[in-house]
Formats: C-alpha cells, sequence, structure tokens
C-alpha cells in the first residue's frame, strides 16, 4: 500500500497489536520553520538559563505518537532552550489527566473538552489554553457486506462504543440521523481494539482515525493471507458528518494562570510544544523514533501510521497552531449538553487564545511556519500487527 517510511526498530517491541495494548495496560512535506537541530543539546540549552522552572504534564495515556509533540519537544531541546525541566507523566487506566491537574499534581494536562468542562462543572478551575488537534478523528466502522454505509443504517444493528465519554459523538451523530441509541439499536460496550468486529460480534465498531483503522488494516484476512484492505470495510467519517467535537487540548488551573510568572512559564512550554509538533510535521520518520525511544508498546509501522493521521489532526492551522476555534468549542459543548453529560455551557473564562497568541507571536518572530498551509499527509505503508 504505497511507499514505506517507517525506520528499523531501534530496540525489540511487541509484535502486535494485542500484544502492545496488554504491555499497554499492564504499564498502566516540507512547510518550512526553524532548524530540525537546536543550536545546543538540552542540557547545554539549560546551561545558558539563569534559572529553569521545573513543570510536569499529564497525557491522556501510554507512550505513543498521539503524544510525539511533547516528546519532540523535549528531546530536541525545544523545552531546555525555554529554561524549562519538563517531567512527562503517562496516563494509564487509572490515571485522568484532568484529575490530576486539579489536585495540583501537575501544571498541564493534555483531555479532551468534553471531559475536562464536566471536571470543571464539578468545581475544579482548568483552563483550556492551547487546542492543539483542530479536527476529529471518530470513524464508525462495519464490514463492507454489511450493508452499513450511513447513520441511519445502524438502526436495528449492534453498534459498539467504548464509553467513558466516548460514545457522546456516536449518540448525537445517531440522533441527529434519527437512531435513537437507546431504542433503535443495541449499544455494546467494546474493549478498545477491534476484536469484537473482526469476530463479527457486533455490526459496527468505535475507531479513531489515528489508532483502531490502522487495527483493522494491519491485521491478516484468514480467507486470503493477505492484510486486510480498506474496500473491506465501510467506514463513517463521524466529522465528514458534522460532528468534530474536540480532543486533544493544553489545559491549566485559572488559580495557577492567575499569577503573571505562571502564565509567562505557560506560554515558554506551548511555545515550544507546537514548536515539536512543528518538527513532528516536517520529519515524520525523526520523530516516530522520538516516540520509540521514549518507550511506546506500540510498532514503528503503527506508529507512523498513527502520527500521519495525528499531523492532519494539526496541521494546517489556518489561526496558528493551538488556536481555538469558536465554533468548534460551541459545537463542542452543544454535543455534550445533548448528551446530557453537561447541564449548562462552561462560562467564558473556560478557555483563553492570548498565552497560545504569544506563543504564536514568538515561534513567528524566529521563523517557524505556526500555520503549515502547505503541509502535505505522507503515504505510509500498512505492515502486519504494525511492527
Amino acid at each position: 500500500m504505497a511507499l514505506q517510511l517507517w525506520r528499523t526498530s531501534r530496540r525489540s517491541r511487541p509484535t502486535t497489536i494485542a500484544a502492545a495494548l496488554t504491555a499497554a495496560l499492564l504499564a498502566t512535506s516540507a512547510c518550512g520553520g526553524m532548524s530540525d537541530t537546536p543550536s545546543e543539546s538540552a542540557a547545554e540549552a539549560a546551561k545558558n538559563c539563569e534559572s529553569t522552572t521545573k513543570v510536569r504534564v499529564v497525557l491522556q495515556w501510554v507512550a505513543q505518537a498521539q503524544f510525539a509533540g511533547y516528546y519532540a519537544a523535549r528531546e530536541k531541546g525545544y523545552y531546555a532552550e525555554e529554561c524549562l525541566d519538563v517531567t512527562i507523566q503517562e496516563g494509564g487506566v487509572n490515571i485522568v489527566p484532568q484529575q490530576v491537574l486539579s489536585a495540583g499534581n501537575a501544571e498541564f494536562a493534555v483531555s479532551h473538552v468534553t471531559k475536562t468542562m464536566v471536571t470543571r462543572a464539578q468545581g475544579a478551575n482548568l483552563v483550556n489554553i492551547g487546542q492543539v488537534f483542530q479536527r476529529g478523528a471518530y470513524l464508525q466502522v462495519a464490514w463492507a457486506d454489511s450493508g452499513i454505509k450511513s447513520l441511519t443504517d445502524l438502526k436495528g444493528k449492534k453498534v459498539g462504543s467504548w464509553g467513558y465519554g466516548n460514545e457522546l459523538v456516536l449518540f448525537a451523530a445517531m440522533k441527529d440521523a434519527g437512531v435513537d441509541p437507546k431504542r433503535d439499536a443495541e449499544i455494546i460496550q467494546q474493549p478498545f481494539d477491534m476484536s469484537l468486529l473482526l469476530r463479527r460480534e457486533i455490526d459496527a465498531a468505535q475507531a479513531k482515525t489515528y489508532n483502531e483503522y490502522a487495527q483493522l488494516l494491519e491485521t491478516k484476512n484468514p480467507a486470503t493471507g493477505k492484510l486486510y484492505q480498506p474496500s473491506d470495510f465501510s467506514a463513517i467519517s463521524l466529522q465528514d458528518a458534522g460532528y468534530t467535537s474536540l480532543e486533544d487540548g493544553i489545559y491549566a488551573r485559572g488559580d495557577w494562570l492567575g499569577e503573571q510568572a505562571n502564565q509567562d512559564t505557560a506560554v515558554k512550554f506551548l511555545k515550544a510544544t507546537y514548536r515539536g509538533w512543528g518538527f513532528c510535521r516536517d520529519d515524520l520518520a525523526g520523530c516516530v523514533d522520538i516516540v520509540l525511544d521514549n518507550g511506546s508498546a506500540l510498532g514503528q509501522g503503527h506508529q507512523t501510521w498513527m502520527l500521519n493521521e495525528i499531523n492532519k489532526l494539526i496541521w494546517p492551522a489556518s489561526n496558528g497552531v493551538g488556536m481555538m476555534d469558536q465554533a468548534a468549542w460551541d459545537q463542542t459543548i452543544k454535543i455534550a449538553i445533548g448528551g446530557g453529560v453537561l447541564k449548562t455551557a462552561p462560562d467564558k473564562d473556560a478557555f483563553r487564545t492570548d498565552l497560545s497568541q504569544r506563543a504564536n507571536d514568538g515561534l513567528k518572530a524566529d521563523g517557524f511556519d505556526v500555520n503549515g498551509n502547505s503541509y502535505k499527509p505522507q503515504t505510509v505503508t500498512i505492515t502486519e500487527g504494525g511492527k
């Protein structure tokens, strides 16, 4: 399936997605811009600082290309050049980023808008300061021979969903298509893989463009002995159906941001992080290597697919990387209220764009392309088991 872009792995890794997921659970184009290599190593860059500020960022899950920009910013020395000493804390089954943040155990957290606004509604003063993912990635995938080609075709079907708030976008889309999830379909709790669909125990499964959909294509068809092809499946994009719900953004506590020094720290963190995402945009293979070197349990082929798809969610960024789009915010909140997760819309202080704007201004002054308007996705070869 096209030119292969991944490099030889530098360490042994699980050979199947199932093994990778098990390991994770057990562990709980040329767009222009700055030089890919910082002027000095991270250690040397930090030596130029009169003082270094220590901060922590907690992710939603374990190390994978979904969070590549943070790892790249640390490994390439971008945080150090901003005089920051950044600890990246992985998420996991029992680690909820917004709760870690609200408890004061991190300065920054990566989370979805809806999940974080639920925590805010419960009294935690959490503020979105940078909306990294500008687009959504939800799919509902069925077998091509199932007859399911649109949301209306889900009526009377067994529909898989992860739950934990991930069903909100799906349910909103189904309702608007005239399919009541409670009465017109059987909702099945699915694991965070595609096993139920592959065994035809459900008619349609929830997936992300950057992860579970690739798992299907990385699986061998027992009837042919070859990998499944996109033509074997019917993939309904909830974004194309008009149901984008904002996913990974960067959050901080409102009280912490009350101090000017902390606002300045936040700007430095955003600036270096966005620069990290720019590196991942411009050097896909190099960024994948960084992710793998930080202990990813998933294989190189899968991570390459994932990063390519993640880049599509970030670039191009018409208003600047990390800048919140008001219409996308409003739609996300509408879906959350319609799903009964939020009773009312958050107040106007739930997100702010001034810090990201300062970060963008600083990057532009350094010659960094904050929009990526010439960005073009790579073509990635699917590998069996994501190896």
